[in-house]
This record gives C-alpha cells, structure tokens and sequence, in this order.
C-alpha cells in the first residue's frame, strides 16, 4: 500500500486502533478483539513487547493495515517495515525518521501539538500530523490550527473516546486513534477480551456516525 492510499484508506476506515501494552502474551488477543470488533486499521507500539512478531502477524492478513507507533529512529523505521509494517507512528516530529519513511515508501504521522510543529511536519513530508496529546487542546483546537492551516490531515490521539470523537470529526480531523478507550489496562491485564471486542464495535458505530 503506497503512502496515499493509506491516506485514503484511514480516511474511510475513520480511525485505528493502538496498543500500547507491557503484557506480551495479551498483545495478539487483544488485537485480535479489536479486529472482531470491526477495526482494520491497527497499531503496535514498538514499546510492547514482541512488537515486530505480532506486526508480522497481523500484517499478513489482506483486510488489514498494520502500522508501528513510537517510532523514534530511522532503524525503528527500518526494523518495522521489515516485520510489515505500512505506516509509522512517532510521538514527535524527526525528519529523519521522515525521511526513511519515504526511502521506505510507506506513510508517516509525526506526532506534533502546536501549528509550528504540524507544519514543519507537512512540510518535511509528512502526510499526516498526529495531534498528541489530543486532551490538551480538545477538538476547538483542531478547528483554530486548521483555520489558518485546512491543507493539514490531523489525527489526534491520547484524549479521543466514544463522548468526543464526533467532535473531533466535526473540527475536520481526518482520522482518530482510539489507545485505552479500546485497550483498558484492566481488561488486559485480566483477559477480558470480550469486553474489548465490544468496546471497538461501540467506537466504531460512534466514529461511523460522524464521518
């Protein structure tokens, strides 16, 4: 998948799933609820343990884009392409990491959270800008940085929930990304994987609503 079709992609899919995890052996169950649940769009971090393994994993499955999160170096990058990853996730702007997406051909969304910062990710070839932390500003945020700023693709994480993801829609988000209102720590840790099945169907059904 080429860095614009992914584009276009998590555009209509509307929003991902991201995990973030110290429980290796609840990292694939997990994902795979939130797959049961309707995503098709999903996120490792590199920071859960066995990261590469489960990328490859899931990577292998047609219906699904699989992206690496908390991409910090260009051999983060490297390292995750080769397990299958599509599209890298950071939670800050480094033009190197940029940079080897593009030699990687694959899509890149630094994580940025003032207008400085999302158009100097823009401009070093970006194609989207992760708003992180998302709560800080909430989606008036996102609607005063893209007045000046529309030709931005803002995806904002870390504060985004079933009670406000149409507000973030509404602001002109392109996509959300759902970490903890699917992966609750506690139901990780107790398997509840059932519980975290429904949850992704909820914020699905909510995302849907307002795209």
């Amino acid at each position: 998948m080429k860095p614009d079709q992914f584009v276009a992609f998590l555009r209509r899919a509307g929003a991902s799933a991201i995990l973030r995890t110290e429980i290796e052996e609840a990292a694939g169950p997990a994902m795979e609820a939130a797959v049961r649940g309707g995503f098709q769009v999903v996120e490792f971090t590199l920071t859960v343990p066995g990261a590469h393994e489960r990328i490859a994993e899931f990577a292998r499955r047609e219906q699904l884009v699989v992206g690496a999160g908390t991409v910090l170096t260009p051999e983060d990058a490297r390292c995750a392409v080769a397990a299958g990853a599509r599209f890298l996730v950071s939670p800050v702007v480094d033009e190197a990491v940029i940079e080897t997406a593009h030699e990687l051909g694959v899509a890149v969304m630094p994580g940025c959270h003032t207008p400085t910062e999302m158009l100097r990710a823009h401009r070093a070839g970006a194609q989207l800008q992760k708003l992180f932390p998302a709560a800080a500003g909430g989606a008036g945020y996102v609607r005063a940085c893209r007045g000046p700023l529309p030709f931005l693709r803002i995806v904002p994480t870390h504060g985004v929930d079933r009670s406000n993801v149409g507000e973030y829609l509404a602001a002109g988000c392109h996509a959300v990304g759902f970490v903890a209102p699917v992966f609750d720590p506690g139901d990780l840790a107790a398997g509840r994987f059932d519980v975290i099945e429904n949850r992704a169907r909820a914020l699905l059904a909510a995302t849907a609503r307002s795209l």
